[in-house]
């Protein structure tokens, strides 16, 4: 594994800080769900799922979103299984047609934002009016993004977390709550 001090995924775990508890992010879940459908309950929008990491988030938003939607998904991805992201591949664009249409970006985390400007971009070449971005967590840098979150379920300190869909080191996002790799 890639850490010189982790090498099981329990190992991991066991030394990970809890960052936000599954009570904390369902009630994030629920506030953001009220937010949403209030902005775009009368614009039939498609939402598209980020994956892998936007999976979990993903599928808990929808149960709260009171209003006519159509799913579909991108798979583009910085990480690929490492802590540190490098060039973008694009694994999977979306196969609804998006001209003219309002688009709900839902992916787990906003961290650098490269991943989902990038997104956000595709979007439009692929000629949507407007996209919306909703993500569970951002993360707090100390550096310019190049895309803002219409709406954040939560913050979380710059540094690596995982779970509810974020994975480490491609472990561990089926947890119900937020922890942060043990600072080194």
């Amino acid at each position: 594994m890639a850490d010189d001090k982790l090498s099981t995924p329990q190992q991991i775990l066991e030394q990970a800080e809890l960052i936000h508890s599954t009570e904390v992010i369902a009630a994030a879940i629920s506030r953001l769900g009220e937010e949403i459908s209030s902005v775009l309950k009368n614009t039939n929008p498609i939402v598209l799922c980020v994956v892998s990491g936007g999976i979990v988030f993903s599928g808990q938003l929808l149960t709260r979103l009171d209003f006519p939607l159509e799913l579909d998904y991108v798979h583009a991805s910085r990480y690929h299984t490492a802590t540190v992201g490098s060039m973008l591949t694009w694994e999977a664009l979306p196969r609804l047609d998006m001209n003219n249409r309002t688009i709900l970006l839902v992916d787990d985390i906003l961290d650098e934002g490269i991943t989902l400007k990038a997104i956000q971009n595709k979007c439009f070449e692929l000629g949507a009016a407007k996209v919306f971005c909703a993500v569970l967590v951002e993360k707090l840098l100390n550096q310019a993004k190049p895309i803002a979150a219409d709406f954040v379920g939560l913050e979380v300190p710059n540094r690596y977390v995982f779970g509810y869909g974020m994975d480490a080191y491609g472990w561990w996002r089926n947890l119900p709550a937020i922890y942060a790799l043990k600072s080194i």
